[in-house]
């Protein structure tokens, strides 16, 4: 893949896209740790989007190795795996109820939507 004519895209290395897509995931992972913002699903809304922005890229990776340039790259693979992973588990953080942390309600607890 880095020996390839697509080893870029619009100019820039594909391997930065990676780099920076990891450090911005890694940056709101972090932030939406904080407990001013555990009850906020806003950083979760934006880790899924950008997740699922690095799978759709790491998707069409995969297409132009496998039916383009005919060659495999392992870092490209365990970079698939890992975003592939993070795009699940950011799928599934936004379908988790929100964390109630009213301080007078005692400790944190999960809101259940009424039954």
């Amino acid at each position: 893949m880095q020996a390839s004519r697509w080893a870029r895209f619009l100019g820039v290395p594909v391997a930065f896209y990676g780099v920076a897509g990891y450090a911005a995931i890694l940056a709101i992972a972090l932030f939406s740790l904080r407990p001013a913002t555990r009850a906020r699903r806003r950083p979760l809304v934006w880790l899924a989007a950008l997740a699922t922005g690095g799978f759709v890229f790491t998707l069409w990776l995969t297409y132009l190795e496998l039916f383009v340039i005919h060659a495999i790259c392992r870092w490209c693979v365990a970079s698939a795996v890992i975003i592939t992973a993070i795009w699940i588990v950011s799928l599934a953080a936004l379908r988790t109820p929100a964390l109630r942390t009213d301080p007078s309600a005692g400790p944190p607890r999960r809101d259940r939507p009424a039954s």
